[in-house]
């Protein structure tokens, strides 16, 4: 079990319920009327503060998360600062903290933007594009993508121009790539080398890469994401606040459906 926030939110719950109701049978045994003005302070925070822990506590459980991007490995799609939403039912109805799935919905599929808390450390969120699904085979070779043998198409759109915290990846070659249907855009550097190989997707797993491909750590340097260890799909930016972009506030961003 990972000690997050989701777990000390629960715990939180958990006492502020406890307080609160134990007080509450404790006055209806007494055949008491309950009393705010006679109300000891431990039972009046907890009684306050109990059903902001519950509602916060199923919607990150149950419904959406937000999360913050803390690295350009998803560039140009989401940049340095951006704060998105993850769906956390598309993959499935799990427990809070324990993450068990209960409530089996839909897989991930190639060209989705999931968060998964990293295989290496799973205590650290990590944010990338599932390339390939269970039984793929992927090729990454002079920075082409293939998938079970068939190259992925890519159309050059110029020379990117990055921002803020981003700005080092100006002059990189964007391109819009079709990953077997789903489009976006991709950065790749020519003068720069990064992990390439073949890739057979076990069963249960999933290869992801991110957008960024020549600034990211992920699935060609570590291996596969198990499927219990997804955490939701990236839908939507709600804020992007980066204190070195001209403006902090990208308002262009906001609003940005994620695809």
């Amino acid at each position: 079990m990972d000690f997050d926030f989701s777990f000390f939110l629960l715990i939180g719950t958990v006492i502020t319920g406890i307080v609160w109701g134990a007080y509450l049978l404790r006055l209806k045994s007494a055949g008491k009327v309950f009393d705010e003005a006679e109300e000891p302070i431990t039972v009046e925070y907890a009684r306050s503060f109990f059903p902001i822990l519950l509602i916060v506590l199923l919607l990150r459980s149950f419904l959406a998360e937000p999360f913050r991007i803390p690295s350009g490995s998803m560039m140009p799609t989401l940049l340095v600062g951006d704060f998105i939403l993850v769906n956390k039912f598309t993959y499935g109805i799990r427990l809070p903290v324990i993450n068990k799935k209960i409530i089996p919905l839909n897989e991930p599929q190639r060209g989705d933007i999931v968060v998964f808390r990293f295989p290496k450390d799973p205590t650290t969120d990590y944010i990338k594009r599932v390339i390939g699904v269970p039984g793929d085979k992927i090729a990454y070779e002079n920075k082409r993508l293939t998938v079970n043998g068939q190259a992925v198409s890519e159309v050059s759109m110029g020379r990117y121009t990055g921002v803020g915290q981003g700005e080092d990846m100006t002059g990189a070659e964007q391109l819009m790539e079709n990953l077997l249907g789903v489009e976006h855009s991709i950065l790749v550097r020519n003068d720069t080398v990064s992990r390439e190989g073949v890739y057979e997707v076990p069963q249960g797993q999933y290869f992801v890469m991110g957008d960024n491909r020549d600034n990211s750590n992920d699935g060609r340097y570590w291996g596969f994401v198990p499927e219990e260890n997804l955490v939701g799909k990236a839908f939507f930016i709600w804020m992007s606040w980066d204190l070195e972009r001209s403006g902090i506030i990208g308002f262009d961003r906001l609003g940005t459906v994620l695809h």
